[in-house]
């Protein structure tokens, strides 16, 4: 009896200790819990906004119910394609676009020992702390008919003429491409970067004195500790594979209607509709349909990694 009293003691006074010990670091937390609680689990009873039909004298749990009518907007509009296939696919190639340069840059960075590898991280992060509207100004100060460095002094100089980069589908999907990689890669990189910094470097010491070049050291070593990281961002890319970077969509080409067909994506469509016809139910809709389907994604996506690599699966 006296030693469970005494066993009791010690485990009241372990966990208390633990606790102590833990109080810096949930306060450390608290204010990201915060910020999580307050954006993205407060608003959550608006979601059945998009099953209303929606009236302001009544409220959001007065308004009528209007069953899945809201959500026949997305798919019964000759644009509902155009908008899906834009963000899909686009979205497809940053996730592997952004994979490949972020994770050749984070070797380079891990290789460098010069004083300024700093500056290097701090130059490539800057474009991700820019806003979007900074960003379109940067890109028009390139792209501008009139005004802009393409046309006027690498173009004219060659003797070719002007560029409407605002008016020419053609060319946007690289530039968007180029945009989405110049701001996120620093982001990623960082990431991938400090995972590799964690390696434990006798591994390569060891790969170096068996003669393994820096290359067979990056493909044998360096990759595949890497892979649960890559695998863990990539998931999360998957699941908001039909969100679009508003900002990139809609600010960087201007809102030009000229481009709607290579630069309207969900997001921008839903935005323009609600300034156009101030239905809210049907912005509401569309944000549970993204939802929904970058859950399933998700959770399909972890599905097959568990299959393959249960060891690299996020649960």
């Amino acid at each position: 009896m006296a030693k469970a009293r005494d066993k009791s003691k010690m485990s009241k006074a372990w966990r208390q200790a633990t606790l102590k010990r833990s109080i810096p670091i949930y306060l450390m937390a608290l204010p990201g819990l915060l910020y999580l609680f307050i954006n993205n689990y407060m608003p959550m009873p608006g979601i059945i906004l998009a099953f209303k039909n929606y009236k302001a004298k009544f409220g959001i749990y007065g308004s009528p119910w209007a069953g899945l009518k809201n959500f026949q907007y997305l798919f019964s509009t000759q644009d509902a394609y155009v908008i899906t296939r834009n963000t899909i696919l686009y979205n497809i190639v940053f996730i592997i676009v952004n994979l490949i340069f972020a994770v050749g840059v984070a070797i380079i960075l891990s290789e460098l020992v010069s004083k300024t590898k700093k500056v290097y991280q701090s130059v490539i992060l800057l474009p991700y702390l820019l806003s979007a509207v900074i960003v379109s100004y940067l890109v028009y100060a390139f792209l501008s008919s009139e005004n802009g460095f393409i046309n006027n002094s690498i173009l004219k100089p060659l003797g070719r003429d002007p560029i409407a980069w605002y008016q020419e589908q053609k060319y946007w999907p690289f530039i968007l491409v180029f945009v989405n990689l110049w701001k996120g890669i620093g982001y990623n990189c960082i990431i991938y970067l400090s995972t590799i910094i964690g390696f434990d470097r006798s591994l390569y010491e060891a790969a170096s004195i068996d003669g393994a070049t820096k290359w067979q050291q990056i493909t044998k070593i360096t990759l595949p500790l890497l892979k649960p990281t890559i695998i863990m961002l990539t998931l999360m890319a998957i699941g908001r594979i039909f969100y679009s970077d508003f900002g990139l969509f809609y600010q960087v080409p201007q809102n030009s209607g000229a481009l709607y067909p290579v630069t309207n994506t969900i997001d921008t469509y839903v935005y323009r509709g609600l300034l156009q016809l101030g239905d809210i139910t049907m912005s509401a809709a569309a944000g549970v349909y993204q939802s929904l389907v970058g859950f399933v994604l998700v959770l399909s996506a972890n599905l097959l990694v568990r299959k393959l690599e249960p060891e690299n699966a996020l649960f």
